[in-house]
């Protein structure tokens, strides 16, 4: 915890960028014309040019609403889905440079753990008969001895006891099954875990204990941490750096304490806003909360994607502003016909995709 965050804008990797994600983009469908000139069904953009990168042994975290892409970008680090374009390269590796056979090899490193424990665990089989398929099948611990005796320090990690081992997933509470998730995925010994909303389906009391047993796993294991949210209390408590997720792009990533303690982008001060909201902790933060729903992927808006909900835009135009000053003197309706470039933060360590990220709003008081 705690590692630096540095921005993706060089085309070198560092020795300790164990994930590197340059200019991912995953589309669904095609636009092409069918047989007989039948149109072919409308291309959804679900990931769109995301780039990041992931120290060894620090946690990233992927924030946004429902339908944000945070679950597809989850699928293409681990391999699941393969990229339109762009490269996710695992330690030294190019996920694109691996076959089929390569990356069931890659995912014993990279291991996901799903939202509900309850869909992604075998309901016909034991803890003990879950456990040992993964060991199966990744070839690990072939000694039946061996793999046992992985089994019982693996179960004993993740807080369960030798008991729960004979037990089917309808045996166990929710907290449990989540437990038997991970333990499924650190049982073949990976470097990285991919989190995909890994507490949302729990009770509040059981989220706080799953969210200290991830985070003592972390430390005792090494491993490298990609969580899947739309929770910002959990993104404080666990991440090191986060990227803000908005229609398959990154609107803000950075350290997560500028980008949580001082968000630049409209959207990523909304859902602080709303945070507050359940946790009274910062009831003064200056931030509106969102209207209405994200749009469908089938229909991204023009210029900046956000400009149908943005607070700002809509202060902007009932002020009347229809112009801002920029270098080339076209200043017409920009959030609505330019996409805003990165803006870094003045010390460097966040950027945000605004025309107007360290602007001030007009005054509508007059």
């Amino acid at each position: 915890m705690n590692a630096p965050f540095r921005l993706p804008l060089t085309p070198d990797a560092a020795s300790d960028d164990v994930v590197i994600v340059q200019n991912v983009s995953r589309h669904f469908g095609s636009s092409r014309t069918g047989l007989f000139g039948r149109r072919a069904a409308p291309v959804v953009r679900a990931v769109e040019d995301v780039s990041f990168r992931v120290p060894r042994g620090s946690c990233f975290a992927i924030v946004g609403e429902s339908g944000s892409g945070k679950s597809s970008l989850a699928r293409l680090v681990v391999g699941l889905l393969r990229p339109t374009s762009g490269e996710v390269t695992i330690g030294s590796v190019a996920l694109s440079s691996l076959d089929d056979a390569g990356l069931r090899g890659m995912r014993r490193k990279v291991q996901l753990v799903l939202q509900d424990p309850r869909a992604s665990l075998d309901p016909r089989m034991t803890v003990l008969d879950t456990l040992a398929e993964a060991l199966t099948v990744h070839s690990l611990h072939r000694d039946r001895q061996a793999r046992r005796e992985r089994i019982d320090a693996v179960i004993g990690m993740v807080g369960l006891s030798q008991a729960h081992l004979t037990r089917y997933p309808h045996e166990l509470s929710g907290g449990q099954r989540q437990r038997v998730a991970i333990a499924r995925a650190i049982v073949c010994e990976p470097e990285i875990l991919v989190l995909d909303e890994p507490v949302s389906a729990l009770d509040v009391s059981v989220q706080a204990q799953i969210i200290n047993l991830l985070a003592d796993l972390q430390a005792r294991l090494a491993l490298t941490y990609i969580v899947i949210t739309h929770d910002l209390a959990l993104v404080a408590h666990m991440a090191d750096a986060v990227g803000v997720m908005y229609l398959g792009r990154f609107v803000e990533q950075g350290d997560v304490g500028d980008v949580c303690g001082a968000p630049r982008h409209p959207y990523t001060q909304s859902l602080m806003a709303i945070a507050a909201q359940v946790s009274p902790l910062d009831r003064d933060r200056p931030a509106t909360v969102l209207e209405g729903s994200i749009p469908s992927p089938l229909a991204i808006p023009s210029g900046c994607s956000f400009h149908t909900r943005c607070p700002r835009a809509r202060a902007l135009a009932a002020a009347g502003v229809e112009a801002v000053d920029t270098a080339d003197g076209r200043l017409a309706r920009l959030c609505v016909e330019a996409a805003p470039l990165p803006h870094p933060a003045p010390g460097g360590r966040s950027t945000a995709k605004c025309h107007f990220a360290d602007q001030s709003l007009p005054d509508q008081s007059s």
